[in-house]
């Protein structure tokens, strides 16, 4: 049996006197996808933030491809990294956050060209290469050329995955890419996450969208009040929860896709 690409191990977190997180376990394979679910504030981004140590934890470990993730290990003691070498780590691990974090001066192109030039010291002519494949894969290779401010913000969102990509990350976090979204523009990025899970890209997703999750994930981890309530395949947690908490939470979900696709009233 190999090792997991990603493993946390009880980690904690607090802001101040609120413990966000309560001693997560965490197990992701390479080539796996796995949707992390529960209400707001339950933590599920706040744990995806420390994977790739843009939150510090307070207690525990996490593992990226044996990597200790911001930390070292010496004399039995935990030791925090220089940033530098945290900043190495992060390199291998995509993030594509709520608000697409797009540079509002930069063309879509010149955004996905930025990071291998300026991080990880690329030719150019390459890097240029790579990103219009990776915005053709993404469905915009008519819009190289378009600014932020012109593009849509599904068009924005699947421009910030191709930016992501673009550095060829080991793991792909998504942090609810589809909650800054029009209803109607959330099919085109989901779209381009289905792809990518079908290539068999390794991808911890944060979202509220049951349907994806219970079409893609391999696994779906539920979370409530800074802990894992409930995991397994979709098939059971999604279908058959054994937890209260996760039943009122899908029970709750599911009533708002009913009230967002119901037909508005005659009047």
């Amino acid at each position: 049996m190999s090792e997991p690409l990603v493993r946390a191990v009880n980690v904690s977190k607090s802001f101040g006197h609120v413990e966000v997180l309560k001693g997560i376990d965490l197990e992701v394979d390479a080539g796996e996808v796995v949707c992390l679910l529960g209400p707001s504030g339950s933590g599920k981004t706040t744990f995806l933030r420390c994977i790739n140590h843009l939150e510090r934890i307070d207690g525990g470990r996490i593992w990226v491809d044996g990597d200790l993730i911001g930390l070292a290990e010496r004399g039995g003691r935990l030791h925090r990294l220089p940033d530098k070498q945290i900043a190495e780590q992060r390199r291998d691990i995509g993030m594509v956050f709520q608000r697409f974090n797009l540079f509002p001066h930069m063309t879509a192109l010149e955004n996905v060209v930025e990071a291998p030039v300026k991080v990880r010291g690329e030719k150019r002519a390459a890097a240029e290469q790579r990103a219009l494949a990776l915005l053709e894969r993404v469905g915009l290779g008519d819009r190289t050329g378009n600014y932020p401010s012109q593009l849509s913000g599904g068009q924005q969102q699947r421009v910030a995955i191709a930016r992501a990509l673009a550095m060829q990350p080991k793991l792909m976090l998504f942090d609810e890419p589809t909650s800054a979204l029009d209803p109607e523009l959330v099919g085109e990025v989901l779209a381009v996450m289905r792809e990518l899970a079908a290539d068999g890209t390794t991808m911890i997703v944060v979202t509220h969208e049951v349907a994806f999750a219970r079409e893609v994930a391999d696994q779906v981890v539920f979370m409530d009040a800074g802990v894992v309530v409930e995991r397994g395949r979709p098939d059971d947690v999604l279908g058959n929860p054994k937890h209260e908490r996760t039943r009122t939470f899908l029970a709750r979900m599911r009533t708002g896709e009913q009230t967002t696709s119901a037909p508005p009233a005659a009047g």
